[in-house]
C-alpha cells in the first residue's frame, strides 16, 4: 500500500477546489466563479485500491486586509509543513507572476517537493500553454510540471501516477469510507455560503459568513436551522431581498444541494441573517464561526 498527504496551494481563483473535487470525484468543497471562496483547509481522502491520497485544500494567497485575510493566509501556508508533496496550482491564464514567486520562495523552506500544475489549459492555445512551461522550466525550479484541467478533469491520471512516485508511506490514515474531514455542519453552512457568493455582487460575499444553529432529521425530512451573519445593515438587506426574495432564492438552491448529503430528504431550511459590525476583525468572532484557532480575545 502507499499512502501520503499531499498540500493544494495557490493565489485565489487558481483551481484548487475544483480540483480537489475532481481528484476525488464528489464535491467536498464548494467552488465559485470569484476569489477568496475557500477560508478553511478542508481535507479530501482518496481511497484506491492499495492507496490512500490525504489532499489537503486550502485557501487562496491574497493580500489580507481583515484577520479573516490573515487567518486564511496562514491557514493555508501551515498545511505544508510535514506534507509529502505540494502542489502549487496556477491559473493557466495568468501564469506565474510576480506575486507567486515569493509564495513559492516561502514553500521552499519545506522539504517536500513542489508541484506546478498549470490549470485551466481547456482556456489555452497550445502556443499559450508552450509559453507558460517553457517559463516555469526556465525561471524555476520545480520537482515536476504538469499541464492540466481541474474542470474538465484533463491530464489527472498523469498527475496521480507521478505523484505516487513520490510518496513513501504504507500507512492508512483514514477508514475507506471517509472522504472528509469537515463535519456535517460545517458542509452545509458552506453549501449557504456558496449560494450567497454566486448570486451576490460586488464585496458582500466576502463580508458574509454562515452559522449552522440546528439540524433535526426526521423520518422523510431534515429541519435545519442556519444564521447568515454579515456586518453591516445595508448588506442585510441586500442578502434578503425585495420582499425576501435573494433569501427565497439562496434557500432554494441551498436546499437542493443539502438534500444531497441526507439521501435526498425534503430539506426544510429556516435562513436568518443577522448584522454583527466588523466580525471580520474580531478573533472572538472568527473563533466562533471556525475561523481562528488561537484564543478568544476577550
Amino acid at each position: 500500500m502507499k499512502s501520503g498527504f499531499i498540500a493544494i496551494i495557490g493565489r485565489p481563483n487558481a483551481g484548487k477546489s475544483t480540483l480537489i473535487n475532481a481528484l476525488l470525484d464528489e464535491k467536498i468543497a464548494i467552488t465559485t466563479s470569484k476569489a477568496q471562496t475557500t477560508r478553511n483547509a478542508i481535507l479530501g481522502i482518496l481511497n484506491k485500491d492499495d492507496l490512500q491520497i490525504v489532499f489537503i485544500d486550502t485557501p487562496g494567497i491574497h493580500e489580507a486586509k481583515t484577520a479573516l485575510g490573515s487567518y486564511m493566509n496562514k491557514e493555508a501556508m501551515s498545511q505544508a509543513e510535514g506534507v509529502d508533496i505540494i502542489y502549487y496550482i496556477v491559473d493557466g491564464n495568468k501564469g506565474l507572476q510576480n506575486e507567486d514567486r515569493s509564495i513559492i520562495e516561502r514553500l521552499q523552506k519545506y522539504e517536500a517537493p513542489i508541484f506546478l500544475l498549470v490549470n485551466k489549459i481547456d482556456e489555452l492555445s497550445p502556443e499559450q500553454l508552450i509559453r507558460r512551461l517553457s517559463y516555469a522550466q526556465e525561471n524555476y525550479d520545480f520537482a515536476e510540471i504538469i499541464p492540466l484541467s481541474a474542470l474538465n478533469k484533463e491530464n489527472l491520471d498523469e498527475l496521480l501516477n507521478t505523484s505516487i512516485g513520490y510518496l513513501k508511506d504504507n500507512v492508512q490514515y483514514y477508514p475507506e469510507d471517509v472522504k472528509t474531514n469537515v463535519n456535517l455542519d460545517f458542509r452545509i453552512a458552506e453549501i449557504i455560503r456558496e449560494k450567497i457568493i454566486t448570486n451576490m455582487r460586488e464585496e458582500v460575499p466576502h463580508l458574509v459568513a454562515v452559522r449552522v444553529e440546528e439540524i433535526k432529521e426526521k423520518t422523510s425530512k431534515v429541519f435545519i436551522e442556519a444564521t447568515i451573519i454579515c456586518n453591516k445593515d445595508t448588506h442585510k438587506g441586500i442578502i434578503i431581498g425585495k420582499n425576501g426574495s435573494m433569501l427565497k432564492k439562496i434557500n432554494d438552491q441551498a436546499s437542493t444541494d443539502i438534500s444531497k448529503l441526507f439521501d435526498n430528504k425534503k430539506i426544510v431550511l429556516s435562513l436568518f441573517v443577522r448584522v454583527e459590525e466588523d466580525w471580520l476583525n474580531s478573533q472572538k468572532q472568527l473563533f466562533n464561526l471556525g475561523y481562528f484557532t488561537g484564543d478568544k480575545d476577550e
